[in-house]
């Protein structure tokens, strides 16, 4: 009965309502029956759960036998085979065994170092660190202290710099009668720097005042065709260009702001802030501002050179002049600066075009008991006065890059460099470092 339909025989015997008068009948067969009463209650009870375990299993969406039979299949190993239980050696060493501590692999620190691209921070001390070498600089600056625009007069003859009008416009007559005007020739105040990748500020050091001559710009002819930064560059030494524009493109070689008592000082000065940038510290400025200075004057810059070292008020902080086939006039001033200043150097180098000047000039330094070189085969020292002739071929025009030697303004350099004493600090001058 059990078997054949439990729902049903749950519904007889516990839904079922019993009747009046039907005790005695029921006590009746419960005494017949006592040892079964226990099995009834057991059905009743099954009964009632049996309906509640089949919703369970609906509710849970139980898998199928199919499934169950796919989900027993194994592949024959044990729970054991695939998870073993830990052995104690595995980890620590054995009675006859060594005891070997484990050590940490430095390999993937090791490839995390070589791989990043950044210092990894360490507590432990490093060297002092180190400015990393600067990239030479070149560039052209506006300094109101330049030669041009000039609105003075003209120091021999006390008269009017700018001579002719026309309208508006005002213009200069120069010596051969041409006019050139002020808005074309004499209205440019940029001055080509140059500072070498080497320089360092904390070195003795000087600054190379090149003053160009006729026809010329600072772009086209003394940073390209005559290679004045790159010489000073090629030589190694510890020196910085500074290249006023004169007269632009001109037959014409008129000192402006130069003519001036003070001029080359108040140009240095003000140049020394702007060599403090380009070398990229500004804090260097005041170095700048104190060091000595060499003085190169090519052809028509003759004119600003001399009127420099006659009145531009930097002393004896001029520690050399070198004038390459520019000895046209103002024999007076370089003269009377080779016998004043007897701790810098002087040399010039000449063609046939001035060769008659030079001449003038190397008699008028025997008169006054001043030792002279001919050649540049021995070093340069203080008071060294130098005349050099170029022999014939050499030509005027490429005097800058080929005199008596290949790239001229570099060879001078080195020979200067070669004495530390034309090269040391002015005297009293703080070194950055003191500041």
């Amino acid at each position: 009965m059990v078997g054949a339909n439990p729902k049903f025989q749950t519904s007889d015997h516990v839904g079922q309502v019993t009747p009046p008068g039907a005790t005695r009948h029921a006590s009746t067969r419960v005494a017949q029956h006592g040892a079964g009463s226990h099995r009834w209650r057991w059905l009743a009870l099954l009964s009632a759960l049996v309906p509640l375990s089949l919703v369970l299993v609906q509710c849970g969406k139980a898998p199928n036998a199919e499934m169950l039979a796919a989900n027993s299949q194994t592949s024959g190993d044990t729970f054991d085979d695939r998870f073993p239980t830990p052995q104690f050696n595995d980890r620590f060493s054995g009675a006859n065994e060594p005891f070997v501590p484990r050590q940490s692999s430095d390999a993937p620190r090791k490839r995390m170092a070589e791989a990043a691209p950044y210092r990894v921070a360490s507590l432990a001390p490093t060297a002092p660190y180190q400015r990393p070498a600067r990239e030479q600089q070149t560039t052209l600056v506006s300094l109101k202290s330049s030669a041009f625009p000039y609105l003075g007069n003209i120091p021999r003859t006390d008269e009017p710099f700018l001579n002719v009008s026309n309208g508006d416009r005002r213009g200069h007559r120069g010596l051969g009668g041409k006019v050139f005007w002020q808005d074309e020739t004499y209205n440019d105040n940029r001055v080509l720097m140059h500072v070498p990748e080497n320089f360092d500020v904390r070195k003795p050091g000087v600054i190379v005042v090149f003053f160009h001559g006729n026809g010329a710009t600072l772009e086209r002819d003394v940073r390209d065709r005559q290679l004045v930064p790159q010489q000073i560059s090629d030589a190694g030494v510890n020196a910085v260009l500074l290249a006023p524009q004169l007269a632009v493109d001109a037959a014409d070689s008129s000192a402006g702001k130069f003519w001036q008592r003070g001029g080359l000082k108040r140009f240095v000065t003000e140049s020394s802030e702007h060599l403090a940038r380009l070398y990229g510290d500004p804090g260097t400025a005041r170095a700048f501002a104190n060091m000595p200075v060499v003085i190169v004057g090519y052809s028509g810059g003759f004119v600003p050179a001399a009127w420099s070292l006659e009145v531009g008020g930097l002393g004896n902080r001029v520690r050399g002049v070198f004038l390459l086939d520019a000895v046209y006039g103002e024999l007076d001033k370089f003269a009377s600066w080779i016998v004043n200043n007897r701790s810098g150097f002087f040399v010039s180098a000449y063609t046939r075009y001035t060769k008659r000047h030079d001449n003038e000039l190397m008699q008028m330094l025997k008169e006054k008991g001043i030792a002279i070189a001919e050649d540049m085969d021995g070093p340069l020292r203080p008071g060294s006065v130098v005349f050099v002739e170029t022999p014939e071929g050499v030509t005027h025009r490429d005097y800058v890059t080929h005199a008596w030697t290949e790239n001229p303004v570099k060879e001078v350099l080195v020979k200067m460099a070669a004495t530390p004493a034309l090269t040391r600090m002015a005297a009293g001058t703080p070194s950055p470092a003191s500041r």
